[in-house]
């Protein structure tokens, strides 16, 4: 089975003309939208991946004395939770301020 031989830019050319001088030239619009939707797939994805750099972010640590008693940990950390209780009960309001106004029955 013999390979084909390339054609020549000519004859390229030449096909080119008369396939736009044919009457069925929907074909070449329907061919160049075929080009231009990858293309514009392509061009939003790049677009987006130039946009979507990665944010530093900072980390604080609270660095504690090596030399801390078990009494001072404990009341650290029930100081810590009222803290952490206060803000879920504030989230918590907030959500049932939002379900009032929305007239969602929160009582089962």
């Amino acid at each position: 089975m013999a390979i084909p031989r390339p054609s020549r830019p000519s004859a390229l050319l030449a096909d080119f003309k008369a396939f736009l001088k044919g009457d069925q030239r929907h074909k070449l619009l329907f061919g160049i939208l075929a080009i231009i939707m990858p293309c514009i797939i392509i061009a939003g994805f790049y677009h987006d991946s130039l946009l979507a750099k990665p944010q530093k972010r900072m980390i604080y640590v609270q660095l504690y004395k090596p030399d801390r008693t078990d009494a001072e940990i404990e009341k650290q950390n029930i100081a810590d939770q009222k803290i952490l209780d206060a803000k879920r009960e504030e989230r918590r309001k907030q959500y049932q301020r939002l379900a009032d106004r929305l007239g969602i029955d929160t009582k089962n």
